[in-house]
């Protein structure tokens, strides 16, 4: 359909909810008042019609990957089938969370080379907007040039600053949350030899299919290069600035490591582990991205702040899927029920402020000119949302049947 009218739906608008009728002509929306003439119409009363979901961070494209350790499946059936996911959750714009790190196996270089080829490359033939969050492990020089390589393709990636080398080299005498500035002289070391760091080094060594003492062993090499981490950082910085690639640092447990890296051009705080970087990130005006799953969980796995309380105080902007496709709606849904905010500035959370976090002007809000990347739910009250139809770019990407009732006006 070319041109189409969604009718009678309770739209989401960027300042509160009314009934529109929604004109698509092409991939825009053209009007929110739409006139019938040459369109098909699609009756959507009763069901609630909001922008698609931008979902800024998701891994769980993995578990298509690899299902279970060392089992690796075809990426071409792994990528569709994650596609399809996508669409069915309402998520019509994903940034894979594509880890670039010294590990071998699933998180490695030449396994990220050879996914961002492949998104590429069968890009047309997917149903929503496949992107790439490059999830750079500041420790893999090895990864620069694949970097280089997506910056320059054609559709730009985010860059995600991840230091999860510091991060296990920690001593267990410091808490996860207190974790000094990364790159401090005196970072206080686990000693790596002891039998209670390699037993807890034994699930990422599973995940790269090595044995653990190999693991270790690997980690120790890999940490003889801190030195010349920062000069890494300061090149994969400038090159995404270049472009205008959207910087994110993950993991920030001090203020002084979110403004290292918003001297980098990092400018989104990607799960803040404490209050005082969240506030840190607030006052320089950057915005903050917590994960939908630690709301619908109710907070976070690794006793980190808790999402929903961060939304209610005004340091949280943007929520992403993680490591779960369905939490996204679930949690917007969650907070809806809770009467947090209004169900406008909740939808912000997976919609306009996710663009934003992305440096996407073109999508995000249900508005005259914008990109059609558009969710129809249902949605009784009191209950859980049910997709009936994602739209992205225009294009009908999931459909319960809904979209082919459409009737020439």
């Amino acid at each position: 359909m070319e041109s189409y009218v969604i009718e009678g739906a309770r739209a989401v608008l960027p300042g509160g909810t009314e009934t529109v009728s929604l004109r698509i002509e092409g991939d825009r929306i053209a009007a929110l008042d739409g006139a019938r003439g040459g369109a098909a119409v699609v009756d959507a009363r009763g069901l609630v019609l909001a922008p698609a979901l931008v979902d800024v961070h998701g891994d769980a494209f993995e578990r298509q990957l690899m299902p279970r350790p060392g089992v690796f499946f075809p990426l071409d059936v792994a990528v569709m089938e994650t596609d399809r996911q996508l669409a069915g959750n309402g998520i019509a714009t994903a940034y894979h969370a594509l880890t670039l790190g010294w590990e071998p196996g699933l998180r490695s270089v030449a396994r990220g080379t050879e996914l961002v080829r492949l998104w590429q490359a069968i890009a047309a033939r997917l149903t929503v907007e496949n992107r790439v969050q490059l999830r750079w492990e500041t420790f893999c020089f090895e990864a620069e040039d694949l970097i280089a390589e997506a910056l320059a393709g054609p559709l730009t990636p985010s860059v995600a600053f991840n230091d999860h080398t510091t991060m296990a080299m920690l001593s267990p005498t410091v808490r996860l949350q207190d974790r000094p500035f990364d790159h401090a002289p005196d970072f206080p070391v686990v000693d790596t030899s002891a039998p209670e760091f390699l037993r807890k080094m034994s699930a990422r060594a599973a995940r790269s299919d090595i044995p653990a003492e190999d693991y270790v062993a690997l980690l120790r090499e890999i940490w003889d290069r801190r030195a010349q981490v920062p000069d890494a950082i300061a090149r994969v910085g400038a090159a995404a600035g270049k472009v205008g690639a959207a910087m994110f640092s993950h993991d920030d447990t001090q203020p002084e490591t979110r403004a290292f890296y918003r001297s980098h051009g990092a400018r989104v705080s990607e799960f803040p582990m404490n209050d005082a970087v969240a506030t840190a990130a607030r006052e320089a005006g950057d915005l903050i991205v917590f994960g939908a799953p630690n709301v619908l969980r109710g907070g976070s796995h690794l006793g980190s702040p808790g999402a929903a309380d961060m939304i209610a105080r005004g340091l949280c902007d943007v929520l992403a899927s993680d490591y779960y496709y369905p939490a996204m709606l679930a949690a917007v849904a969650r907070l809806h029920a809770e009467r947090l905010k209004p169900l406008h500035e909740l939808w912000k959370l997976v919609s306009a402020n996710a663009a934003a976090a992305s440096n996407l002007t073109d999508r995000g809000e249900l508005a005259v000119g914008k990109r059609a990347d558009l969710v129809l739910l249902d949605w009784p009250e009191g209950a859980f949302p049910q997709v009936r139809a994602t739209i992205s770019g225009g294009r009908v990407s999931y459909d319960t049947g809904l979209m082919r009732e459409a009737v020439m006006a």
